[in-house]
């Protein structure tokens, strides 16, 4: 199968260039990414207020710290899982990508970090 030149893969980034997207996949792509950034932000967030926890308990040795914070994270974690994979699958990340987003919501800050990286690199590729 032969791609025209408006279909060529990005050289630097594997993915296709952004006038070469139609509207309608831009937008798909410009909702996915919406959403993966507000969970990205919502899974940092749960994760540091998680490792707030673990420190109060375990070194500060707090009694009573509240059981339904790792249980809020858990849940959040699985949708950031979900929300990630939907834009990896939409903007056709390598699989190395995809894996290390998705690890990023269990490292302290790396979430933050990694959504902006993932963030610049999706708005340049695909023009959203």
């Amino acid at each position: 199968m032969s791609t025209t030149p408006e279909q060529a893969p990005d050289q630097t980034s594997g993915s296709t260039a952004p006038q070469s997207r139609p509207e309608a996949d831009r937008k798909k792509i410009a909702s996915a990414l919406t959403r993966y950034r507000a969970l990205a932000w919502i899974t940092g967030v749960w994760l540091l207020v998680l490792t707030g926890e673990m420190v109060a308990k375990y070194i500060l040795k707090v009694e009573n710290v509240p059981g339904w914070i790792a249980v809020v994270h858990g849940w959040v974690y699985a949708v950031y899982l979900v929300l990630t994979l939907d834009l990896a699958i939409k903007v056709r990340w390598p699989a190395g990508r995809t894996i290390g987003t998705l690890l990023a919501g269990t490292i302290p800050f790396l979430s933050f970090f990694v959504e902006h990286q993932r963030t610049k690199q999706v708005k340049t590729d695909f023009g959203v």
